[in-house]
């Protein structure tokens, strides 16, 4: 498996000599009043039954688009299952969650809505407290030109709210685009990067985010609980320990990290 891999990015590679990593695009297609209903809601712990939690909760976009907790917290204090990855930049993941059970942010984002264990809601209940609110019967006629809200629009402006989460023009964009030279350790730190074959899974514009690959590849993994891998998707004893790899930007800010927050700092990752 791993052979293939690096043949596969070998090839990738050399079609693109230079970079094999994309800037995040300054400009991306978003209906501003449709996000701006969307924020509001991805803020609203009224999307909870018991009022406790909202999307930003577990997905801090003030700080890395996460939360800094081993599992987040939800519904009358019940902790989750897996580590919360970052919202920020998730358009351009091809998966989403750690096992890539979701094709698309608007199906991820039936996921929490409707985990017990989360929001503890469903489609039902959160199309009523939704049409309950003056507020948002005003925001919801202005951006869909209906008094009518439905379920499938509560995820729709979410949705766009999490489609502008994206951050670019960060410094390595800059490089990327040839706007400014790295300083000499950051350069050494990007040859090093490649060199010792981190670029194989960290690539493209997320840098991750676009693969799965197993725990364990060349260091033994042994988990001490149950995490809700790829074989729980495709049923295939061969997908044990494999996630979706992680997205390394805004990496700093996003602590624990891996699926089982099993490395508390950035030189903790490299250890795996």
């Amino acid at each position: 498996m791993f052979k293939l891999l690096l043949l596969s990015f070998l090839f990738i590679f050399t079609l693109n000599a230079d970079e094999p990593i994309m800037p995040i695009p300054l400009h991306e297609n978003i209906n501003i009043p449709k996000a701006k209903l969307g924020q509001e809601l991805f803020f609203d712990t009224m999307l909870s039954r018991d009022n406790s939690t909202a999307c930003v909760s577990c997905h801090n976009v003030y700080n890395g688009g996460a939360d800094s907790l081993i599992v987040s917290q939800g519904f009358n204090g019940a902790k989750g299952n897996i580590n919360s990855p970052t919202v920020l930049n998730a358009r351009y993941n091809f998966k989403q969650f750690w096992n890539g059970r979701a094709d698309t942010l608007f199906d991820q984002a039936k996921g929490p809505l409707n985990n017990p264990a989360e929001h503890n809601m469903d489609p039902k209940k959160v199309q009523e407290r939704v049409s309950y609110s003056t507020k948002y019967k005003k925001m919801f006629k202005e951006v869909y030109g209906t008094y009518s809200i439905t379920y499938e629009q509560v995820l729709d402006a979410i949705v766009e709210f999490e489609n502008a989460l994206t951050t670019p023009n960060a410094k390595f964009d800059k490089y990327l685009r040839g706007e400014l030279q790295l300083t000499q350790n950051e350069h050494k730190g990007y040859i090093l990067f490649k060199q010792y074959g981190c670029i194989t899974c960290h690539n493209g514009i997320n840098l991750g985010g676009n693969s799965f690959q197993k725990m364990g590849t060349f260091k033994e993994y042994h988990a001490h609980a149950k995490f809700p891998d790829r074989s729980h998707v495709s049923n295939d004893t061969e997908d044990i320990n494999v996630f979706k790899v992680p997205t390394l930007r805004n990496i700093a800010k996003t602590a624990p990290y891996f699926h089982d927050a099993s490395a508390k700092t950035l030189k903790g990752t490299s250890k795996n």
